[in-house]
């Protein structure tokens, strides 16, 4: 991945799971991460580990699924290294509760994390790699997963709408050399950012 040297990564959901893994190989290969994550906790510890080895960070604390979240991490991320080269969007939540029991609560925040989250990440980054002329975005997590999963129907329903939105996103900002991809796996991820 000698391509990623100095390239500004912005991943949300960098705290933990995938999105921390792919921040720390992502870094160990030269690029610069912004990692995004509503608790500071974890993603600032992860941050650090990554300055700690030699890399660079740094950490953005904001609640994605609100625009002025989405908002505030781009323009900050973009005043801070002047450009985004690739967007990751991994932050989820998955609640484990059958549709029947479900809080409307519950159904809600997965939606707004999942889905809305994503939309407005692209919708941000998306225009300043317009502008720019270039850039690849990554959903993670967008496949449906195991329909079998029991209590995860809110989050397989967010999933299955990111394919969708993964996939009218690049139709509309492809023709400016912006690249819109889902992905299900870490290895999924590392083999597009690879391609691309």
């Amino acid at each position: 991945m000698s391509g990623l040297n100095n390239k500004v990564v912005l991943i949300t959901g960098a705290g933990k799971g995938i999105g921390r893994m792919l921040a720390e190989a992502l870094a160990s290969h030269g690029a610069i991460v912004a990692l995004n994550d509503i608790s500071p906790m974890n993603v600032e510890e992860v941050a650090a580990g990554i300055v700690k080895n030699g890399g660079k960070a740094k950490a953005y604390v904001e609640d994605i699924a609100k625009k002025v979240g989405a908002q505030s991490v781009v323009k900050d991320v973009e005043d801070d290294f002047g450009v985004i080269d690739i967007l990751i969007n991994h932050a989820a939540v998955e609640p484990h509760t059958p549709l029947l029991s479900m809080d409307e609560w519950d159904w809600h925040r997965t939606l707004d994390v999942n889905l809305t989250g994503a939309f407005l990440m692209i919708q941000s980054a998306g225009r300043v790699m317009k502008a720019k002329g270039s850039g690849v975005i990554v959903c993670l997590g967008a496949g449906t997963g195991d329909r079998s999963a029991k209590e995860a129907g809110a989050y397989l329903a967010s999933k299955a709408g990111l394919v969708e939105l993964s996939h009218q996103a690049d139709a509309e900002l492809g023709p400016f050399g912006v690249r819109v991809f889902a992905a299900e796996t870490f290895e999924d991820v590392i083999q597009l950012l690879e391609e691309a």
